[in-house]
């Protein structure tokens, strides 16, 4: 590779490349474009200098081998061998998506440490990684949503070879990679973007503060710059797709919203590339119109997060009832939200004191990723723990059966299928101590609704927070946590083995329930699940074939089928097939 270094940088005067030890001038083009001819081999530590200044990362790094602070790397994105040709991802109405935080996943935390990983998420068969994010971000340790330099892997997991070598891998076991980005905004701590042009917009402010502007003056490359970065990871590191994080909180009046553009130009690339991509998101809005077709007025996404079944399982589950979890009232939110992806959409919210929602009508269960954990609704309590912890293996097991034999796609998070003892508690690294200092206090006041001792709440800058959240994989080997790991392994291979459990239509579904005596079931696709949640022993219409059971008590006596309190069964169903 050898190309010439261009940045764009509006608000400058004037800008120098400093690479090679040396400033040379660079050429003021067309609209805030600069440039120079200076020759850009990989290997070369760079930077840009405005207007006389010390030189900063470019804001399309592909590297920063010193962090956020430090001279940007040329990366030539060509010399790479990838073998991987022919490779095609698993759809999404046959997807179980497993999430991961790199830095956590193993002892080392490095995306060739996660490569060690892979036969075993291809025997728990898993057909997707997510992987949160890994753009760079200031330290060495945190969740990744504070990145900065968007382009460039996170120097502590190994940079663009490690990310690599990791999706190449991947590949080879047969696992698609979907990765996390975040356009909503961006860290604060090495975030230059500020001094180069009007990436940020004052219109509008995000719970971390100004949004980035995509509908005002200056937007055009903006835009540009987001879209690129979207096909970057997909041409440049081969990955199968990207969950865009929380778009509610991008604002965007644009006749084009951004979503939607991403999507159409990813749809495209897919066609160039010949090869399936998708492109999933965040969004607690409850809006269908985020995976409705383009021609139908909405934006063509392939997949939204639909969080209402997971606060459903976890409120039946915990019984807690703070926070959002008060809307949703044990088995009738259950049923509700297994029947339809936005359960009541249109419905009066006491949180968040107005109505939400509006109906999905018409679109299948694979536009909805749904979950009993993800790296929020563990890492955004307290202590970080997992549903495990709170309620024990015998209710997780139950919510398990629940969600992988729901009519959506399924996800996991790391650890949660062998019911993992570490904790997910939100930690960072940030190197400048008054906004250290400021996560710790911001931290406090989040969990303020949910009357948690502010006392107790770890703080996410200790060394200590990160190390807690390590999984540790000897626990596979121990009694309790091996048994739930072969009832994942056991609900994911009947998912996948049989045609009526994949994500579908969730009219093709019966749920009927007795939220008195705690007992759900449910009915699809030739299959029955029944859980037992109650304190009694319960009696329902027994199985034509029991093919699962949570316990050894659980048992058919003719044509009753018994369940203890915290158990559950799935089964044929009279004459199914």
């Amino acid at each position: 590779m050898s190309a010439e270094f261009s940045v764009w940088a509006p608000f400058a005067g004037r800008v120098e490349l400093v690479a090679d030890g040396e400033r040379q001038e660079m050429t003021a083009g067309k609209r805030g474009w600069w440039r120079s001819a200076h020759a850009a081999p990989p290997g070369i530590d760079y930077g840009f200098a405005l207007d006389g200044g010390d030189p900063l990362p470019d804001p399309r790094s592909a590297w920063q081998p010193n962090g956020v602070h430090g001279l940007s790397r040329t990366v030539d994105h060509g010399d790479f061998d990838w073998r991987d040709a022919g490779w095609r991802q698993a759809p999404l109405s046959e997807a179980v998506i497993y999430e991961l935080h790199i830095g956590t996943f193993t002892p080392l935390g490095t995306f060739d440490a996660a490569i060690e990983r892979l036969p075993y998420l291809a025997e728990l068969g898993v057909t997707h990684l997510e992987l949160m994010p890994v753009a760079e971000f200031s330290g060495d340790r945190g969740w990744g949503y504070d990145g900065v330099d968007l382009f460039a892997p996170h120097h502590a997991y190994g940079g663009p070879l490690g990310l690599k070598r990791l999706v190449a891998a991947a590949h080879k076991a047969g696992l698609a990679v979907l990765l996390d980005v975040v356009y909503n905004h961006l860290g604060p701590e090495g975030n230059y973007l500020r001094q180069y042009g009007p990436y940020f917009s004052s219109r509008y402010r995000t719970a971390w503060g100004d949004a980035v502007n995509f509908d005002g003056p200056g937007s055009d490359e903006v835009r540009r710059f987001v879209v690129d970065h979207a096909v970057h990871w997909l041409t440049d590191y081969h990955v199968d797709g990207l969950r865009l994080d929380a778009v509610h909180a991008i604002y965007d009046a644009s006749a084009t919203h951004i979503g939607e553009e991403i999507s159409a130009t990813v749809a495209e690339l897919a066609r160039e590339l010949d090869r399936p991509l998708v492109v999933t998101v965040e969004s607690d809005a409850n809006d269908p119109r985020l995976v409705r077709p383009i021609a139908e007025g909405g934006y063509g996404l392939d997949a939204t997060w639909a969080d209402d079944l997971h606060h459903a399982l976890h409120a039946a589950l915990t019984g807690e009832r703070g926070g959002y979890y008060g809307d949703f009232p044990g088995l009738d939110a259950v049923a509700a939200s297994l029947s339809e992806p936005f359960m009541h959409p249109g419905a009066f919210r006491r949180y968040r004191n107005r109505s939400h929602g509006r109906r999905p009508a018409g679109l299948s269960g694979d536009h909805f990723v749904v979950c009993l954990q993800n790296h929020d609704q563990v890492g955004n309590r307290a202590h970080g723990e997992r549903i495990g912890q709170l309620v024990g293996a015998d209710r997780q097991m139950i919510g398990a059966a629940l969600l992988l034999t729901a009519p959506y796609v399924p996800l996991l998070f790391s650890g949660e299928e062998w019911n993992a003892a570490s904790p997910f508690p939100y930690f960072t690294g940030h190197t400048d101590p008054d906004l250290a200092e400021a996560v710790r206090r911001s931290r406090v006041k989040e969990f303020a609704a949910f009357d948690w001792d502010p006392g107790s709440i770890p703080n996410p800058q200790d060394p200590a927070t990160f190390a807690s959240a390590r999984l540790d994989w000897a626990e596979l080997e121990r009694a309790g946590h091996d048994r739930v790991l072969a009832w994942y392994r056991a609900l994911i291979q009947l998912r996948r083995r049989h045609p009526g459990l994949g994500a579908g239509d969730p009219r093709d579904m019966v749920v009927t329930y007795d939220a008195d005596a705690g007992w759900i079931r449910v009915e699809r696709g030739g299959v029955g699940i029944a859980a037992n949640l109650g304190k009694g022993d319960v009696e329902l219409p027994a199985m034509a074939k029991l093919l699962l059971a949570s316990a050894d008590a659980v048992r058919q006596d003719g044509a009753t089928l018994h369940l203890p309190p915290d158990t559950v069964a799935v089964g044929e169903l009279p004459g199914a097939g």
